[in-house]
């Protein structure tokens, strides 16, 4: 995290509708340059985050503060620094890609030329050229979720923040999505919210993890996957004797758990557990060169996001480890 405040600073954020506790004593940090994951379950409290911290809608305690201005008090100053892209995209389906994206530039507070030239940068930017003429319901839901992103960014916003920004796009979409995210990690602050966690694991720097409007975990992902425990676990199928891997085994003091068990052909797998911060598939691998033995497969075994994730939202508070 850089040494500048950070880009947003939540702190005892409570948000409640009609009795009920949407968002629950939130306190987190996100700092310039961060790509964060904001992921939760339904319900969880992830959208009214965001539209929070838009300036969308007031908290009912706490405080939330974007590139040091308060949401509240200063909406105007942070709605100049965010660029907003909701779950359920309100786009103006009659208008064209081009007059929409330069309509919504100038509501941002962009001069006629300066506008033209944001215009023509996002749509580059988002592989917008073959439908700047197109009027916006005439396109896919991917291209049109790419006009909300070109939305969100025609005025050059501090943060960007999207939420389910792939829901219903197709693989190939996707993946379009996700390298434009990519892209705009190297320039940008981005809070994202979206279910599809291998895009997180792919894209983000750190993930939060909220749940019932309270956050369970917020850290990186390897940082998680060594709380999990279980998650450093190395895979090695080599052909030979069980009992010689055994020995070898035993033998190798970096080794605190193993289990050998048949695989296909003359191969065993072999399931080491090494000492806290040992990598020991060089060492597998040098034994398996100098013994003759044939190697197939050399792993690390690691808990996914999607394990931490159901881990996390499933586990109650004391059962959970985090």
């Amino acid at each position: 995290m850089s040494a500048a405040a950070p880009m947003i600073e939540v702190e005892h954020l409570t948000k409640r509708f009609a009795g009920v506790t949407a968002v629950q004593d939130l306190t987190f940090t996100v700092g310039r340059g961060e790509v964060v994951g904001f992921l939760g379950r339904n319900g969880a409290g992830k959208s009214t985050t965001m539209r929070i911290l838009s300036c969308f809608m007031p908290a009912t305690s706490g405080s939330a503060r974007v590139a040091g201005f308060d949401v509240y008090t200063q909406a105007l100053e942070v709605r100049r620094r965010i660029g907003y892209m909701p779950e359920n995209n309100p786009l103006y389906l009659d208008m064209r890609v081009r007059e929409y994206l330069k309509f919504r530039a100038r509501l941002k507070g962009l001069g006629a030329a300066r506008s033209r030239d944001r215009v023509d940068t996002v749509l580059d930017q988002c592989g917008l050229g073959e439908v700047t003429r197109k009027v916006i319901g005439h396109l896919s839901k991917g291209y049109r979720q790419r006009v909300g992103i070109a939305d969100a960014l025609v005025h050059e916003p501090e943060l960007v923040i999207l939420d389910e920004p792939t829901i219903g796009l197709d693989p190939h979409q996707i993946r379009t999505v996700r390298q434009l995210v990519k892209d705009l990690g190297r320039e940008r602050t981005v809070l994202i919210s979206t279910h599809i966690l291998p895009e997180v694991e792919m894209t983000c720097n750190r993930v939060i993890i909220i749940k019932e409007g309270r956050i369970f975990a917020a850290d990186t992902v390897e940082n998680l996957q060594k709380r999990m425990g279980g998650g450093n676990q190395v895979i090695a199928e080599i052909a030979a004797p069980a009992a010689d891997l055994r020995l070898a085994w035993e033998a190798t003091a970096e080794i605190q758990h193993f289990d050998i068990s048949p695989a296909d052909g003359e191969y065993q797998r072999c399931a080491l557990t090494p000492r806290e911060g040992v990598d020991i598939r060089p060492q597998v691998f040098d034994l398996a060169r100098q013994r003759g033995w044939a190697l197939r497969e050399l792993t690390r075994s690691r808990h996914s996001l999607e394990d931490i994730f159901v881990h996390v939202t499933r586990a109650e508070p004391e059962e959970e480890g985090f």
